[in-house]
């Protein structure tokens, strides 16, 4: 299905949805159902995103999955699970603008990318008024940290991970100084970003991304869980129903005091 179509489609969906919505009542059409189910299952199927209104809070929450390598100006190869930039931004942009959009949940699975289209992303989420939540289900590796806190509160599964190493660069680079000082910017913007939306000082940032006794073969620090809970980077330990349940609090009282730092 071509893209053109798919969001044509999707937008049908949704427009069923509302009207329905909005009159009060369910879906009596058993097509009208039938349209939206076959919608909603395209939408995870392609860009790993689903509307979440079906809860007693009459919340509507939009999830959206981080997965695989966050995918910057160069296109990966086919065989590669990505997270396109140029599909999140937009959809962020219409999250934010949308009155019908209650508060988002963001499932991250990644091994981290591209710098810059990771940052985007995390600073677009760290902008938005709607109350967000994040949950790391597997790893959230490399520019994936800064994704992880970007929101108003994050949690971890006990088994998931998260890797902090210094800034890399693919490819052929000129050995020269100003090359090394362009990496030390980027990387403190990292750094930055991460101490600014979590409860970690840049020089414990610093420290776990230079540790030399972790890796086999590399520099940095993987923290598991409790870990990353530990040195404050995650707010709290917790699965899908613990974020629901944070996200649905945060929309009820939007005063609360959503993050621990």
């Amino acid at each position: 299905m071509s893209d053109k179509k798919w969001t044509d489609n999707k937008n049908m969906a949704d427009n069923i949805d509302m009207k329905n919505r909005k009159n009060g009542e369910e879906m009596k059409d058993p097509q009208d159902r039938l349209k939206v189910q076959e919608m909603e299952d395209e939408r995870i199927e392609k860009q790993g995103q689903v509307l979440l209104n079906k809860n007693r809070e009459k919340h509507r929450i939009h999830l959206l999955s981080i997965i695989g390598e966050i995918e910057g100006h160069e296109v990966s190869s086919p065989q590669t699970k990505t997270t396109k930039y140029e599909h999140v931004l937009p959809q962020l942009a219409a999250i934010e603008d949308s009155d019908e959009i209650d508060g988002i949940l963001v499932l991250l699975n990644t091994v981290g990318g591209d710098v810059e289209a990771g940052l985007a992303i995390a600073e677009m989420i760290a902008s938005l008024t709607k109350p967000t939540v994040s949950l790391v289900l597997g790893g959230s590796h490399s520019i994936g940290v800064p994704l992880a806190v970007s929101t108003d509160y994050s949690f971890i599964v006990k088994t998931g991970t998260m890797l902090i190493h210094p800034v890399r660069m693919n490819g052929m680079i000129i050995g020269v100084p100003q090359t090394y000082d362009y990496f030390k910017k980027i990387q403190d913007r990292i750094v930055g970003f991460i101490a600014d939306h979590s409860r970690v000082t840049t020089d414990r940032i610093e420290e776990l991304m230079m540790e030399t006794g972790m890796l086999t073969k590399d520099v940095g620090s993987i923290l598991v869980g409790e870990g990353a809970v530990r040195e404050g980077l995650i707010d709290e330990i917790g699965g899908i129903s613990q974020a629901l349940k944070k996200l649905h609090s945060l929309i009820q009282n939007p005063g609360e005091s959503s993050n621990s730092f």
